[in-house]
């Protein structure tokens, strides 16, 4: 019997189960690099290596115990739950859209999965390898069956491939932390909205993968609490001059995000969901979940937010424009403008709280 990615216990035999089967054209998408394209990283392997947890050993252990439970061991496959997908008689747009939304989704989780084997094979360190295998192992299957899904639409990621191949970009680890850390939030409160939304709407279920974000979304979480309790062993990373990179990140993620959903209006069309509501639902759930750790969450209310947020978007799609046509100074105007809205986002006055005492948390959405 063949095995599956799904009932790997590591991301090396997730990658390798992967690898045996064909792919390109999307492998060419997931290779691009740009502002809105998920990218991979590297940091300091060695800064990583000495984290200290016995400060929060308790809060730990709870959080490791849980993972190598693996509960999601084998649930990442078809299964009779998995309904036939008409491929050909997709509406276009849809089509494309959707094929740019999973093909960036698995290059996303590819991405974690790629640095947090990295720092499994490179630490010595018992706690942090440990944790970085088990969401490598996580982010393997969560890529591998998302190409599951590309396949049937006769593309797939070559994941291979992009290890070897794709451009890395180096942060210092403490932007690591934030940035992987708003990222796998941000993860659980997007396929989190999409499932209840469709939980009571069953008709826009245009995609039976829909049907697996719910355990999907709670890996999300776990690797968020992992990376809050690692933030947590150095309390200078919440305070002084590093709250402006926490909002800088904030502001960094929740725009890209609110752009590259806006890019695609007939898959958010299919789902029944207002691009504009899901953005500010996200955002609520993803700031009512960073106050964990952080000291500050964005003032998403306010009037400039969204307003912000618009020219931020207006100006991306005329740089694009700009960019196709090979337009120069258009290409110049646009930046600018997009810079300016992006000052003018990050300017907004920041709420303040007080960081509870206990950081852990379980999925409540």
């Amino acid at each position: 019997m063949n095995m599956h990615s799904a009932d790997a216990t590591t991301a090396e035999e997730a990658i390798a189960i992967q690898e045996t089967l064909d792919s390109d054209m999307a492998t060419e998408v997931a290779m691009q690099d740009t502002l809105l394209t998920p990218r991979f990283y590297t940091t300091d392997f060695e800064e990583l290596d000495a984290i200290d947890v016995s400060g929060i050993r308790d809060e730990w252990d709870q959080l490791i115990d849980r993972m190598v439970s693996d509960p999601n061991k084998g649930h990442f496959k078809k299964n009779q739950d998995w309904d036939t997908v008409d491929w050909d008689g997709m509406e276009p747009k849809l089509k494309k859209e959707f094929i740019d939304f999973l093909i960036s989704s698995c290059t996303a989780e590819f991405s974690g999965c790629v640095l947090y084997k990295e720092m499994k094979r490179r630490g010595s360190n018992k706690d942090i390898t440990q944790l970085f295998q088990l969401m490598a192992r996580d982010e393997a299957r969560h890529a591998g069956f998302i190409n599951d899904a590309l396949r049937e639409a006769g593309v797939a990621v070559n994941l291979g491939f992009l290890t070897q191949k794709k451009k890395y970009t180096y942060f210092r680890p403490k932007f690591i932390y934030y940035a992987t850390y708003l990222s796998e939030k941000i993860g659980y409160a997007r396929y989190i909205t999409i499932f209840r939304h469709l939980e009571e709407n069953p008709q826009y279920r245009f995609h039976p993968i829909f049907k697996w974000f719910e355990e999907w979304c709670n890996d999300e979480f776990a690797h968020g609490e992992a990376f809050a309790l690692l933030m947590k062993t150095d309390p200078k990373l919440t305070k002084g001059i590093n709250v402006w990179w926490i909002k800088f990140f904030l502001t960094a993620v929740y725009s890209t995000m609110y752009i590259r959903d806006h890019q695609r209006p007939a898959f958010h069309q299919a789902l029944g969901v207002d691009p504009d509501w899901y953005a500010h639902e996200v955002f609520t759930k993803t700031s009512k979940l960073t106050q964990q750790i952080f000291p500050i969450t964005l003032d998403i209310d306010n009037p400039r937010w969204a307003a912000g947020l618009d020219r931020l978007r207006r100006a991306n799609v005329d740089l694009a424009i700009a960019k196709k046509e090979g337009r120069k100074l258009a290409q110049f105007g646009a930046s600018v403008r997009a810079g300016l809205a992006f000052v003018g986002l990050y300017t907004i006055p920041s709420k303040k709280h007080k960081v509870p005492s206990v950081t852990r948390m379980e999925p409540a959405y």
